[in-house]
Order: C-alpha cells, then structure tokens, then sequence
C-alpha cells in the first residue's frame, strides 16, 4: 500500500487525533458555498464512499499478492504453537504429579500432624490449667485450715476456756497468722500470673477460682492484715506489768510475747504489702512495704495524738498533771522500744518481689526515711512540742485559773517536763534480753529534746 501512489491521504486517517465529525464537516464546507441554504451532501458522500471503495480494493489487492506468505506464517505459527502447547501440557502433567505426591506424603501427613498437635497443645494447656487449679485449690484448704487455727485461737483466748498460758497462746495465734500471711501471698502470685505461659494463665476464666477467692482469699486477707495491724496498734511494753505488781520472770514473759506479736505483726504485713509493679521491677525500683510503713506510722500518730491531748488536757488542769506526765512517759517508751524492735527485725523474704528489688536496708531504717527523722522517740517529742505550743497559747488565751496556775508554776513545770522527756526516752523496765543505756548516757542524748520540749510550754508562758 506504500509502494503504490494513491489520492487518499493515509497519515490524515492513522493520525491519532483524528476525528470523524471534524472530518466530515471539513468534506462539507469544501464542498459547499458557506451562503448556501440547503447544503448538497451527495458530493461529499459521493467522496467518502468513493475512498472507502478505494481503500478496499486496496485492502483486496494486498492479500490477493500476500496470501501465500500470510498462509505459510500462519501454519509456522499455528506449527509453533501446537509444539508449545505440548510442551507445556507435559510440564503442567509433570507438576500436577509431583503436587499429588507431594500432597499424598506431605500435606495429609502434615494435616494429621497439626492436628495432634492441637490437640496436644489443648491438652497440655487443660493439663497446666488443670494443676494451677489444684494448687490454688490445695492453697486454699491450707488457708481454710490456717484460719480457722486461728479463729479457733482467737476465740479462745477471748472466752477465756483454755488452761494453757496467754501468753503462749499469743504466741501460737502469732505464728498461725504469719503461716496464713504466707499461704496468702503464694496464693495471690499464682492468681496474678495469668499472662500466657505462666503459671496461673487461665485461672481468670474458672468459675471456683472467682468462688475462691470472693468467700475465702479476700476475707481471709481482710482478717489477716486487720489481726496484724490491731498487733501493731496494741504494742505497748510500758503498760505490760501495769496491773498490781507481778513477778520480774512474769514481767519478762509478758515484755517476750508483746514483742513476739510485733514482729508477727510486722512481718505479716511486710508480706502482705503489695509487691512492685513489673515495670517498677525492671527499672529497679526498690520494694516499699508500704502497708507496713502506714501501719507504723499510724500508730506512731495516733500515739503523739492521743499524748498531746492527755498533755493539754492536764497543762488545763495542772493537779493532774503528775498523773499525766508518766502516761505520756509510757508512751514515748513504747516509741522507743518499737525502734529497737523494729532495729532487730530482719524483713522476711517476700515471694512476689524479686531479692534485686529487696531493700537491703532493716525495716527502722525505711520507717525512719519515711518519716525523715533519725529516732522514733526525738519524732515523739518534736512532734508532741510543736502541737503543744499552740494548745499552750489557746489556754493562755482563755484566761481564767488555768492560765494563772500555769504561769505561777512555770518552774514546777520546767522540772517536770524535763523528767518526763529524760525518762520517757528510755527503754521500759520490764524490756528483758535487750542492753539498756545508762541514765547518764540517755541524759546526755536527750538533753535537746527535753529542752525543745520545755520551750514549747515555757517559752509561751515567758512571752
């Protein structure tokens, strides 16, 4: 079609811009006047289908001279073909074999495989879950048995109907309770454990362990550490022999189990304060018994405050002050033994904390930093003189005899404040198998507190 001339513009139809409409209407105005009304379009369809007819002929003459070679490229690629197609056809046979083998010894043999092995995995996780059960079940039968160890104790010793000592029972209710402590925190790590692949994983979804622990775990701790820290609040060596005058070994006895029940006391709730968060763990925080900690602290306020008002109240009405003065002495005496208690204590080994997050420091040394204080009894008297100003300044302000007494008697007072601080800041008579300090020695350590103690009272009255 190249080599023969032809009229018709061949690059004007292959152009890819070319458009039929534009075509047409260009064959119309070419053909017509643009003043002419009624167009004449028989000339340029005339035309069209003069180049159709031209074209076809061309179309005709071409494959009548290419007919051979078109047959003979046609049977090449038909031949072509046919031998690709076999080809393939044996490779697609080959590879469809090869996959029924390979599922016929592999992949049924690996379906039968995954599907032991669920069910061994299903298995062996029924098995854990199953042995996390029994144990938090044989937990709780021990904690059952613990508890009612100690009901049965403490309802003896409360009706009386028992001939052994009290103080032996003492003793025995404190250990029943640090053996309950104990199986409380096994049982509390287990049920905590349920991340995947650790040991109490799933327990979560058991409907006994839901019963266990809303009937016997959280009323048992709710008992435990409310038995733990009445212990705690009750310590009191001063007061030991305070009814009529008992025998020195009597004394010795009572001052061994009141000190027994403290440490029981202390070491059941150094076990039941909640352990460190794993991410404090990590970055090593170290592990704060803080129930501990507000337990002694309570009890170290509630005895400034229950002192500072006996105080005030006897400043108010100075005849009993000589009553007062040796109560609020006992007081800061108990103060002072819980610290040589506390001194002597070494924290018990808790399940749920790692030893690298264990403090390594002795139970007074966290209550004093929790406290930023250097001694418990320095505490009580600073403490104590900074709240008694302001109760000294309030009686002042009422006027009356009681302010009068007090100014009349302010040297009456300064002795006596100094003797109470002086002997109040020393460890109680009835203390046995622990070294006291001499009376110089505690003079001389105490003669700051006794001063800061006098100054609270006197130097308001001096004003």
């Amino acid at each position: 079609m190249t080599g023969e001339p032809s009229y018709i513009d061949y690059e004007v139809f292959i152009d890819p811009d070319f458009s039929p409409a534009s075509f047409a209407n260009s064959l119309v105005v070419a053909t017509n006047n643009a003043t002419d009304t009624p167009l004449d379009l028989s000339t340029p369809l005339s035309r069209v289908l003069f180049d159709l007819q031209e074209i076809d002929t061309h179309i005709h003459t071409l494959t009548t001279k290419s007919a051979l070679p078109l047959l003979t490229h046609t049977r090449d690629q038909t031949v072509a073909a046919s031998k690709i197609l076999k080809e393939a056809d044996e490779q697609i046979a080959s590879v469809s074999q090869g996959y029924e083998r390979l599922e016929r010894e592999v992949l049924r043999k690996w379906a039968a495989a995954e599907e032991a092995r669920i069910v061994t995995e299903n298995s062996l996780a029924t098995v854990r879950l199953a042995r996390a059960v029994a144990r938090c079940v044989s937990l709780g039968r021990q904690l059952e048995g613990q508890m009612a160890e100690v009901s049965v104790r403490a309802n003896a010793s409360g009706s009386g109907r028992t001939t052994s000592p009290s103080s032996a029972l003492g003793r025995d209710d404190s250990r029943s309770l640090e053996r309950a402590a104990s199986t409380l925190v096994s049982l509390r790590r287990l049920l905590s454990d349920t991340s995947a692949g650790e040991e109490g994983y799933g327990l979560d979804r058991v409907k006994v362990i839901w019963t266990l622990k809303s009937e016997l775990l959280i009323p048992s701790e709710n008992f435990v550490r409310a038995k733990a820290q009445q212990a705690i609040n009750r310590f009191s060596l001063s007061t030991a022999s305070a009814s009529g005058r008992p025998s020195a070994q009597s004394s010795y006895k009572q001052a061994r189990d009141t000190r027994a029940r403290l440490i029981s006391g202390v070491n059941v709730l150094y076990l039941l304060s909640p352990p460190p968060t794993k991410s404090a763990q990590d970055q090593g925080e170290d592990f704060r018994p803080e129930l501990l900690l507000s337990t002694l602290q309570g009890y170290i306020q509630t005895t400034i405050a229950s002192s500072l008002n006996n105080l005030s109240r006897a400043l108010s009405m100075l005849p009993t002050l000589e009553r007062t003065l040796p109560d609020v002495s006992a007081c800061c005496q108990d103060i002072f033994a819980l610290e040589v208690a506390l001194g002597t204590i070494r924290p018990p080994s808790h399940p749920s904390v790692p030893p690298s997050s264990e403090t390594g420091t002795n139970l007074l040394q966290l209550l004093l930093a929790s406290l930023d204080t250097s001694s418990l009894p320095s505490y009580f008297w600073r403490s104590l003189a900074s709240s008694l100003s302001g109760r000294v300044q309030e009686i002042l302000y009422r006027g009356g005899v009681s302010a009068r007494t007090l100014r009349s008697n302010r040297d009456r007072l300064k002795k006596e404040i100094r003797d109470c601080v002086l002997r109040g800041s020393q460890l109680p008579a009835s203390v046995a198998g622990i070294e006291k300090r001499s009376a110089a020695e505690s003079q001389g350590d105490w003669e700051r507190e006794a001063a800061v103690m006098v100054s609270s009272v006197i130097g308001v009255l001096e004003r």
